[in-house]
């Protein structure tokens, strides 16, 4: 997918990039697989804000997208590629022998009228889901799962793949986006190929009121707050921290500060951090 710039005519639009939509090629979604999303505006059942930054937007619709890819032995056809407003990647509708529509996440190279597959019958082919321990090693693959029959929870996001660089016993090793090496049981399911819509993180957006468009609320420096409100808060005119180094909104160290658990079970699959180092 390519992208498009804008005529200069105001100082917002002289940067402002966006997508060509190249790739898609079905404009309305499948009613059946829509779904109301109510905005909640990053706040809890007692109004209170629980994640900052949100709120607005314009109204979207979620669609259903199917990443346990579970009915298995069936081939389905490709109807068309389309816009998802709630991911940066595109999305598939594909339609089963048995009539059965459902969304998958659209990988490179998948275009109308192609056929995907999901089991460990299934061809090594774009868009065909299958176990690890079916998969050569050296594949791209991404919407890899974490726990056999959970569905997709990784490698999810426009342009990204993971790649399967061994087996041994129960687990494969794969390399992440992020540089890590983790080991996932070989009976996890992942989708051959890499995942579309590569030039997503290519775009500018030129001016605030598109992040406001698509629900984002502006981020505030600590520095300029109350002290009621920021540690970093208060003073008169521009105050230094007032601290040994930066902090969170709630205390906490903002640089370096490692919030993973020591002790947390899945320690042990990863063999390599994404910062190059063995896990301990």
């Amino acid at each position: 997918m390519g992208i498009k710039k804008y005529g200069p005519y105001t100082p917002s639009r002289r940067h402002m990039t966006g997508s060509d939509f190249s790739e898609i090629t079905k404009k309305t979604p499948e009613k059946s697989l829509l779904v109301s999303k109510n905005s909640k505006a990053g706040r809890n059942n007692q109004g209170k804000i629980t994640v900052r930054h949100h709120g607005g937007g314009g109204r979207v619709k979620y669609r259903i997208v199917d990443f346990r890819r579970n009915k298995d032995d069936m081939p389905a056809k490709v109807i068309g590629i389309e816009y998802d407003p709630n991911r940066t990647a595109n999305i598939a509708l594909i339609e089963y022998e048995d009539g059965t529509k459902s969304y998958i996440i659209a990988p490179q190279g998948l275009k109308d009228g192609m056929t995907v597959m999901n089991g460990p019958h299934a061809e090594v082919r774009i868009g065909n889901c299958l176990p690890l321990s079916e998969i050569p090693i050296g594949e791209s693959v991404h919407n890899v799962e974490l726990y056999p029959g959970k569905g997709g929870q990784m490698v999810r996001s426009a342009g990204n793949s993971a790649q399967l660089m061994a087996k041994e016993g129960k687990y494969a090793t794969l390399r992440l986006p992020s540089g890590e090496m983790r080991m996932v049981p070989v009976e996890c399911r992942a989708t051959i190929g890499v995942v579309g819509n590569n030039d997503h993180n290519l775009i500018n957006y030129g001016k605030a009121g598109r992040k406001r468009h698509m629900g984002i609320r502006p981020t505030v420096r600590g520095s300029v707050m109350n002290p009621n409100d920021h540690p970093h808060g208060g003073g008169e005119g521009r105050a230094p921290i007032g601290r040994p180094g930066p902090c969170t909104p709630w205390g906490k160290p903002a640089l370096g500060y490692k919030t993973r658990k020591k002790k947390k079970q899945s320690n042990k699959l990863i063999v390599r951090r994404r910062d190059g180092r063995a896990i301990k």
